[in-house]
């Protein structure tokens, strides 16, 4: 390509475009899903927090038992090729440090996940025992002003049986 029609090609790519920032997205008068108030809520029950929780936990042990099994016997292939003057040795242990450094950081962020879930279960039925106690004794308040509670013509159930007055 000659230099002067690779100028010409800048020249006509720069009078194309505009000099302020533009983002690629869908523009808003077009469709394409439903608005989102329509989406729904997001919901996580806490078998589901409990099955992530639990994963993760198992991984932070197959990963203890599994993969930690290869540090010793590098260390010690590295320090013996090393003993025997061979340069490998030195290279052997610091792939074997890395692998530690690397499976230490895995097995912090899976242990991480473990505690969090935990603790966001916990945290979450704190909150739901809170709501529903709360929620209930405003369903019993209801149910005291509701003259729909009970048989008609029945006095509402929710007052329970009258106290006799002792003279």
């Amino acid at each position: 390509m000659a230099w002067d029609e690779w100028e010409q090609l800048k020249t006509e790519a720069a009078g194309r475009q505009s000099t302020q920032m533009q983002l690629n997205r869908v523009p808003d008068d077009e469709g394409g899903g439903p608005p989102p108030s329509q989406y729904g809520d997001l919901a996580v029950g806490h078998g589901d927090l409990e099955k992530v929780g639990s994963d993760a936990h198992k991984l932070y042990s197959q990963m203890w038992d599994k993969a930690r099994v290869a540090v010793p016997s590098s260390d010690s292939a590295a320090s013996d090729l090393s003993g025997q003057g061979f340069a490998l040795g030195g290279g052997l242990q610091e792939v074997s440090n890395r692998w530690e450094e690397q499976l230490r950081s895995l097995m912090d962020a899976t242990a991480q996940i473990a505690n969090h879930m935990h603790r966001t279960k916990k945290l979450h039925g704190d909150d739901e025992d809170f709501i529903q106690r709360q929620m209930s004794s405003i369903d019993m308040l209801d149910a005291g002003f509701d003259e729909r509670v009970g048989d008609p013509g029945k006095k509402n159930p929710v007052y329970g049986e009258p106290k006799k007055k002792d003279d």
